[in-house]
């Protein structure tokens, strides 16, 4: 076959349901010979942006959980598995002033890195089974702070310390920190979100394992601001605990001001207790999740299910579906976790964060060079939460050795706009593009020569590159999928 040049030309794209002719002074001439594909959902797990699970590594001790792990697993047998979560004691990254142990965090999220995963962190500076989760220097540089004993509170022998988090001190030492973090990991595209991590015992933002002291709104603020100050691009999220692990509400102050400066939600933790009380902020919940992806962290697995808080798992997908979750953790040995929970691991898979399907699409089996053709496709979001950074469905034409021989994107329609729905309800959105191939209005087209082409579909940039994986087979392996042929027939004399 003769060799195709590459070359894109978009004549006119339209959304909606409109006819092309009335809103484009070019006709559509190719109405005949028409072939419709209706693909299928492969039901499998898909890793996209903004959503997924994410494996706790580091769960602030640093044996759990993936201390089993070779240096070398990356635990793709998990489904779905698209961040690694790090979660640790200040204390471990800034041992001396200014003197920083980055590697901690960086050995195992560049194992991730390099099979094009995240990583998200969560600094702590108060844990319940170590003094000096802030570091002992901060407290020798003169910060306040108390002693403490797990259970009873605020006690001068006890064996843990948790800072006054709005000490000057402690504060000023922190914002030097989270400069330095700042500098290596805000607007890194390789994480995903950073917890405000620095306020509450296990930086869940209370103090009932810890002090037991009732810190107010502003100490909570404080926290919030700096953490916006140093991280201007990268997603941010804070604990519900923030606003009373149990404190009932869809506004409550802190988590409605966390919001209000772009900040997302994050509930720590999912079962923890038996029903009726397996959660209590998927109300607050239904401020964030239209506008910013809504995190769910599980109970440790094990404890969950001595406790049976766990179940059958049913209710971790029942929290998915009410809390419109993106992200849930693996907060377990992750390996146990998804061998006794394979089932409802597949299902979450089919709903947790978005889901675009191409529903149906309609398209010519034979064009002209040089003429305008519609390609009408129906598409629905599967998921229980919007495709926050969106894509822009586009079309490529191939050759018989694989070549792309033209290209178009139709900016008129962003996926974003998808709604969302209960299982099996998501409303459809069809649009209708038209375009052309070696088009010469302006006098000028590639030498674009006739002959058999593949036809593919691509949700990505506005310049056609393709971002987001779909549910259907016959994957290029560059997140293109073929839809069928098209015969290019020369163009009009």
């Amino acid at each position: 076959m003769t060799r195709f040049s590459c070359f894109l030309f978009v004549i006119s794209l339209l959304a909606g349901a409109s006819s092309p002719a009335e809103e484009s002074p070019v006709r559509d001439t190719s109405r005949r010979n028409l072939q419709t594909v209706e693909p299928a959902d492969h039901g499998r797990a898909l890793v996209n942006p903004q959503m997924g699970w994410t494996m706790h590594f580091y769960s602030n001790i640093i044996t759990n959980y993936g201390s089993k792990l070779e240096p070398q697993d990356t635990l793709d047998d998990f489904p779905g598995l698209s961040c690694v979560y790090l979660r640790v004691p200040w204390s471990f990254l800034e041992p001396q002033e200014g003197k920083f142990n980055w590697s901690l965090l960086d050995t195992p999220a560049q194992r991730w890195i390099d099979k094009g995963r995240q990583i998200a962190l969560r600094i702590s500076s108060t844990e319940s089974w170590m003094r000096w989760a802030t570091p002992e220097w901060v407290y020798a540089a003169g910060a306040k702070g108390y002693n403490f004993t797990v259970g009873k509170g605020v006690d001068e022998n006890g064996p843990f310390w948790e800072p006054d988090y709005k000490d000057p001190v402690f504060l000023e030492k922190l914002d030097n920190f989270l400069a330095a973090m700042a500098a290596r990991y805000d607007g890194n595209p390789n994480v995903a979100f950073i917890d405000v991590g620095s306020f509450g015992v296990w930086g869940e933002g209370h103090s009932w394992a810890s002090s037991k002291l009732p810190f107010d709104y502003e100490s909570r603020k404080i926290h919030v601001d700096l953490y916006c100050k140093h991280f201007k691009k990268t997603l941010l999220a804070i604990s519900d605990d923030f606003a009373g692990p149990q404190e009932p509400g869809r506004h409550l102050p802190i988590t409605d001001y966390a919001l209000s400066k772009g900040v997302t939600l994050r509930d720590d933790s999912i079962c923890v207790q038996p029903p009726p009380n397996s959660w209590f902020h998927a109300e607050m919940a239904q401020e964030f999740w239209p506008k910013l992806p809504v995190i769910l962290e599980h109970e440790h697995y094990g404890p969950s299910k001595k406790r049976n808080a766990w179940g059958d798992g049913s209710l971790l997908l029942k929290s998915v579906e009410e809390y419109h979750a993106s992200y849930m953790s693996i907060h377990w040995w992750p390996r146990i976790l998804l061998d006794e929970n394979r089932d409802i691991i597949e299902k979450i898979n089919r709903r947790m964060g978005y889901r675009i399907q191409l529903r149906k699409v309609v398209f010519p089996t034979e064009i002209k060079l040089g003429e305008p053709f519609t390609i009408t496709s129906t598409w629905a979001n599967a998921g229980v939460a919007p495709c926050y950074p969106g894509g822009f469905v586009a079309f490529a034409l191939k050759n018989e050795q694989g070549g792309i021989v033209a290209a178009f994107c139709d900016e008129s329609f962003n996926v974003r706009e998808l709604a969302v729905g209960p299982p099996g309800e998501a409303p459809a959105k069809t649009i209708s593009s038209t375009l052309a191939v070696a088009l010469k209005t302006y006098g000028f087209a590639p030498n674009t020569q006739p002959g058999a082409c593949d036809l593919y579909v691509s949700v990505g940039m506005r310049d056609g590159t393709p971002v987001l994986a779909l549910p259907h087979e016959n994957d290029d392996g560059r997140r293109r999928y073929k839809l069928g042929t098209m015969q290019l027939l020369p163009a009009s004399p």
